[in-house]
């Protein structure tokens, strides 16, 4: 039975501080690992694909199992799914710090994402719960939105300070205490809901879901690592034949996992693409962007964490001007704004990474962040509210697999990218012993672990990559800008007074 907590205001924003510590944490964990590649790749030695894995594993288990949660916790409650997620996540939180191998590593990361996939859908439909107010529930999104987008830049500088004092497995083990503090906070503060009627559970869909979502992505992984084989052809065959699959069944259940039927509605489906497309850019940048701080400009861990905070900023600047935005352009114009704005701070970027003073590349970062973080709130708010409160964890489910997609597709094929064009870049001399050698061509991190920081192959890495960053930042920026051009002519924009529609008020 949903508790809107209505005669409640500041127990609701109260919780609302749970599930945004929550739903913060779990994005800086996405990518706190970011400043860690280079120290763990000195203690544990993995290879250019173990690192894609160690950063995509996660958010792969995420989107893989989120429909599923969310339409779990839709049955058995949002609030108990949550906690028995934060409890999971606080344990494999553990065994990630301490792990010994990279493919331990990679393990450790799995089961994090498998905690992760329980607690994402139920902050959101959660938060649809709480908040029955449109005007609130629309704020309440914002924060959310700034504590997603925001700790995609801040796990960066979180790992900056702890690599600064600790080894690398205290980036995970910084999980431990803060997962025990929402735990006992959530008790007490969060509210039990759950869909009335919620049907039968549908194993089977569940089953199709994560055969549709997991190949589809490895594919393309596969494909951009090793080229189009036999491998990369089964996967794709198996992902889409389980998603047509999936889709068939859905219109034929009289309670579905997920309502397809509602992505004929081109302010849902609209708002799922721009979620994708924004977070794809991003993560799929920022991955190899803290790399880029560290190996190629010299920067510390701690210095290079505070070298994204631009984008940080500006993301949580977005909750003090979505109103404005909704009330001058209305939903559709507005997260086309957002997406341009990342474009064309994307090129920007590309420009800047060349350059010796910091000062442009910290300007290019600005318009990141606001883009995405403008984008990200308004997609997420649509998404949400497409759906009567009772489903909202089914909604809420295709909104982060979208987010989580994203992400793991983002440092795929943007990460891949970067690899290839690093390695088309670089000229290796002929006489370099077999060994050097293969680590020179693996990877830029793998590069300086053997070669003299001073010398000319050294500073020839370090060029490679950053070309490859450039190009990569580049290709970003034109996926973005098709994004825009697609949000601006299929998501609606109806124009409302600021004051007129709640939906507009979030400024205020």
């Amino acid at each position: 039975m949903t508790t809107p907590l209505e005669a409640a205001p500041r127990r609701r924003w109260a919780a609302l501080a749970v599930l945004v510590g929550a739903v913060l944490l779990l994005a800086i964990d996405g990518t706190v690992l970011y400043l860690a590649v280079p120290s763990l790749t000195r203690d544990l030695t993995p290879t250019a694909a173990q690192v894609l894995w160690i950063g995509d594993i996660y958010s792969l288990a995420l989107a893989g199992l989120l429909v599923t949660m969310g339409t779990l916790a839709d049955r058995i409650g949002r609030k108990r799914l949550l906690l028995a997620g934060t409890t999971a996540f606080g344990l494999a939180s553990l065994l990630a710090a301490f792990a010994p191998t990279a493919e331990a590593l990679i393990a450790a990361r799995l089961l994090l994402g498998v905690a992760g996939a329980t607690i994402m859908p139920s902050t959101l439909s959660i938060i649809r719960n709480m908040f029955t107010d449109q005007a609130e529930r629309t704020r309440a999104i914002a924060v959310w939105s700034a504590a997603s987008a925001g700790g995609i830049a801040l796990g960066p500088l979180v790992g900056g300070v702890l690599l600064e004092r600790f080894w690398w497995g205290s980036v995970f083990l910084i999980n431990v205490p803060i997962m025990i503090v929402l735990l006992v906070a959530g008790a007490f503060l969060l509210p039990e809901s759950r869909d009335p009627a919620p049907g039968r559970f549908d194993p089977l869909s569940a089953g199709l879901s994560m055969a549709a979502i997991v190949p589809l992505v490895y594919a393309v992984k596969h494909a951009i690592g090793s080229g189009f084989d036999t491998v990369t052809a089964v996967c794709l065959t198996v992902g889409l034949a389980a998603g047509t699959l999936f889709v068939r069944r859905q219109r034929r259940l009289p309670v579905p996992m997920i309502d397809v039927a509602l992505f004929r509605n081109p302010a849902f489906s609209g708002s799922v693409l721009a979620n994708f497309i924004s977070i794809f850019a991003l993560t799929g940048l920022l991955f190899f962007f803290s790399q880029y701080l560290q190996l190629a400009r010299g920067l510390g861990p701690l210095l290079a964490g505070l070298a994204e905070m631009p984008a940080t900023i500006a993301s949580i600047v977005v909750v003090g001007l979505v109103g404005i935005a909704m009330s001058r352009l209305g939903r559709g114009r507005a997260i086309a704004l957002g997406q341009a704005l990342a474009s064309v701070g994307l090129v920007l970027m590309a420009l800047a990474e060349g350059a010796d003073n910091y000062l442009w590349l910290g300007l290019a970062l600005v318009p990141v962040g606001l883009g995405v973080g403008l984008a990200m709130t308004l997609s997420t708010d649509a998404v949400v509210s497409a759906v009567p409160p009772r489903k909202a964890g089914s909604a809420a489910s295709i909104s982060e697999t979208a987010y989580e997609l994203g992400v793991a597709l983002g440092i795929a094929i943007l990460g891949s990218i970067v690899t290839l064009v690093y390695r088309a870049n670089l000229t290796v001399p002929d006489d370099l012993p077999t060994a050097t050698r293969s680590a020179v061509e693996d990877s830029l991190a793998s590069a300086m672990n053997v070669l003299d920081p001073g010398s000319a192959l050294a500073h020839a890495a370090q060029e490679a990559f950053v070309h490859a960053m450039q190009t990569t930042s580049v290709i970003a920026g034109v996926i973005t800008a098709l994004a825009a051009i697609v949000a601006w002519r299929t998501i609606p924009s109806p124009k409302q007074p600021a004051d007129g529609d709640p939906t507009t008020s979030t400024s205020h």
